[in-house]
C-alpha cells in the first residue's frame, strides 16, 4: 500500500508527470509589533497535502459531484471520461431528428471546470479499477489513485441478448448515437428518392424498439419531420413524396405506451402518436434484427434498414471487471450514502449505480436522479474528509415528463404527481430542460433553435455529414431469406 506521499507524487513512467493546477498561496499582512516592522510571508499550499478525488465519467452524476467539489479548496479532483464534453441525453433525439446540432447539447469539460485549477479534466478511457487501492487504469496505460473514488461510468444500450440487435440496429443513448441515426435517415430517404424501388426493400421503414421516453419522443418528433414535409411545396426540393410512403413503427413487449406515466397520459400519447401516423405495436417483442429485417415474436417480419433501439440501459462494461457482483441492469448496489459495501473511500452514483428510492425499490435513470445524487456524494466526501457523518441520499422527486410532439406532451409534476397533457405540457417541456441545460449560452441557443423549428420549420435542410449511411447492400436481406427458404415457417411479412 502506498504511503499519502507516494500516492499524490505519481511518477513520470506511465504516469501523468505532475499536478497541473496553480499553487494556492495565502499572505500575511506586513504591520508592527513593539515598532518593529514584521516580515510579510507567504505560504503555499503543496498539491500533494489535498485529499484526491477520481472520478470516472463526465455525465450528469460525475459533473456535479465536481463541481461540488471544485468549490473546496482542500481538495483536488481528477475527472477521466473517454469524450471531452458532457451530453445531455433527455435531447438527443432531437439531434437524431435534426431540431438541434451537436453542439446544442454537448458541452467542453475543461471550459466547465475553466476557473477551478483543483481540477484536472483527462480525456481517457478507463479499463480496469482496483477498488481496494482506489487506483484506476487507461487504455493509454497511466494510472490514477485517489484517496477517494467516484464511479459515475454511465450507461449503455441493453439488448437483452437479442440476436442481430447489436449488430444491426441503431441506439440512441450517446451524441454519437444521435449524429449517427440522423445521417442514416437522411441516407434512406436520399436512396429512396434517387431508386424509388428500393422502397420495396424496406428503406422506409423505420422500427423504433422500446415505448419508454426515448422511444416515444422519438417517434414523436419524427413523425412531426415527415408530416412537415408532406406539408411542403415540390418546388421547395423536400422529401414530400418519399413522407407519404414512410412507415414508423414503435414496437414495445409491454402493453401500454410511457408505462410509467398514468392510464389517461398513456392513452392520450397513443392517440397524438398515431396522429402522426406513427403504427403502435404492443405486446411483441423483437426477436431477431437482421441487415434488412426485423421479426417480431408473433412471427410479424418487418423489411427495414433503421431499427432504433430503445429498449432500455445497463450499466456501462465497466462494471464487468471491478470484481463486485453487479445488481440489477448490471448496476453497483450502494448504501444509502453511495458508498459501496465492503470498500473503504468508493462510491457509485448515477446510471452505473443502483440508488434506492423510498419505497426501497432502485430509483430510474433520470438526469435528476444523476444530478442530486453528484451533489450529495459530493457533500458526503466533504463529510469524509472533515471526519463528519455521511448523510443518506432523498431524492426530491419532480416528477416525469415526455414531449410527444409539437404542441404535444405530458407531464406529472412533484410526488403527487399533477397531470399536464397537451400544449401546457410541452412548454413546460422545453423550459425544465433549457434549466437543465449546463451554460447559460446553451439555455438561450435551444430556444432560438427551437423557436426556428417550431415558427420556421427548418428540419428539411439537415445535412448527412456521415456518407458511409449510404453503403448499403440492398440484397443482403434477399439473400438470408433465399437460404431459409427451404425451412418452415411462420412468419408473416409486412407489407412495405
Amino acid at each position: 500500500m502506498r504511503s499519502d506521499e507516494e500516492r499524490h507524487q505519481l511518477p513520470h513512467e506511465g504516469r501523468p508527470s505532475r499536478y497541473c493546477p496553480r499553487l494556492m498561496r495565502s499572505f500575511t499582512l506586513v504591520g508592527t509589533v513593539g515598532g518593529a516592522a514584521t516580515v510579510a510571508q507567504s505560504s503555499e499550499q503543496n498539491p500533494n497535502s489535498l485529499k484526491h478525488v477520481v472520478i470516472v465519467g463526465g455525465g450528469f452524476a460525475g459533473l456535479n459531484c465536481a463541481r461540488k467539489l471544485a468549490a473546496n479548496p482542500n481538495v483536488r479532483v481528477t475527472l477521466l471520461d473517454k469524450n471531452n464534453y458532457q451530453q445531455f441525453q433527455p435531447l438527443l433525439y432531437q439531434v437524431a431528428t435534426a431540431v438541434l446540432a451537436p453542439g446544442n447539447i454537448a458541452f467542453n469539460l475543461r471550459a466547465t471546470f475553466r476557473g477551478h485549477p483543483n481540477v484536472d479534466v483527462k480525456m481517457t478511457e478507463v479499463i480496469s479499477i482496483d477498488l481496494n487501492t482506489r487506483t484506476v487504469k487507461t487504455a493509454q496505460g497511466q494510472h490514477y489513485e485517489g484517496d477517494f473514488l467516484v464511479l459515475a461510468a454511465g450507461s449503455q444500450a441493453n439488448f437483452f441478448g437479442t440476436p442481430g440487435a447489436d449488430e444491426h440496429s441503431y441506439p440512441l443513448y450517446s451524441l454519437h448515437d444521435a449524429e449517427r441515426l440522423r445521417s442514416r435517415i437522411l441516407a434512406m430517404l436520399e436512396s429512396a428518392d434517387r431508386d424509388p424501388s428500393l422502397v420495396a426493400k424496406g428503406a422506409l421503414n423505420f422500427v423504433i424498439v422500446g415505448a419508454g421516453p426515448t422511444g416515444t419522443e422519438m417517434a414523436g418528433a419524427f413523425g412531426d419531420m415527415l408530416q412537415a414535409s408532406l406539408k411542403k411545396e415540390t418546388s421547395k426540393k423536400g422529401y414530400r413524396i418519399l413522407a407519404n410512403q414512410a412507415q414508423i413503427l414503435l414496437v414495445d413487449a409491454g402493453h401500454a405506451v410511457l408505462s410509467a406515466f398514468s392510464p389517461k397520459a398513456q392513452t392520450y400519447a397513443a392517440k397524438v402518436l398515431e396522429e402522426r401516423g406513427v403504427q403502435i405495436r404492443l405486446g411483441a417483442r423483437v426477436k431477431e434484427v437482421g441487415a434488412g429485417h426485423v421479426v417480431l415474436s408473433d412471427g410479424t417480419r418487418i423489411p427495414t434498414h433503421t431499427v432504433i433501439w430503445a429498449g432500455g440501459l445497463k450499466a456501462a462494461s465497466l462494471s464487468d471487471s471491478l470484481g463486485v457482483k453487479p445488481g440489477h441492469g448490471g448496476r453497483i448496489d450502494v448504501a444509502a450514502d453511495f458508498t459501496v459495501p465492503g470498500l473503504t473511500g468508493v462510491y457509485a452514483l448515477g446510471d452505473f449505480a443502483n440508488i434506492a428510492g423510498k419505497d426501497g425499490r432502485p430509483l430510474p435513470q433520470l438526469a435528476s436522479v444523476a444530478e442530486q445524487s453528484g451533489k450529495c456524494c459530493a457533500r458526503n466526501i466533504l463529510s469524509d474528509i472533515a471526519g463528519k457523518p455521511r448523510d443518506s441520499f432523498h431524492y426530491l422527486d419532480k416528477g416525469i415528463m415526455a414531449m410527444i410532439g409539437r404542441n404535444s406532451g405530458v407531464a406529472e409534476v412533484g410526488e403527487h404527481r399533477h397531470e399536464l397533457h397537451g400544449a401546457i405540457a410541452f412548454a413546460a417541456w422545453l423550459g425544465v430542460h433549457a434549466a437543465l441545460l449546463t451554460s447559460t449560452r446553451a439555455k438561450i441557443e435551444a430556444f432560438v433553435e427551437w423557436a426556428w423549428d417550431y415558427f420556421g420549420g427548418s428540419r428539411g435542410d439537415a445535412v448527412l455529414d456521415r456518407t458511409e449511411e449510404l453503403q448499403i447492400n440492398w440484397n443482403d436481406d434477399g439473400e438470408e431469406r433465399a437460404s431459409a427458404a427451404s425451412a418452415p415457417s411462420s412468419q408473416t411479412d409486412i407489407p412495405p
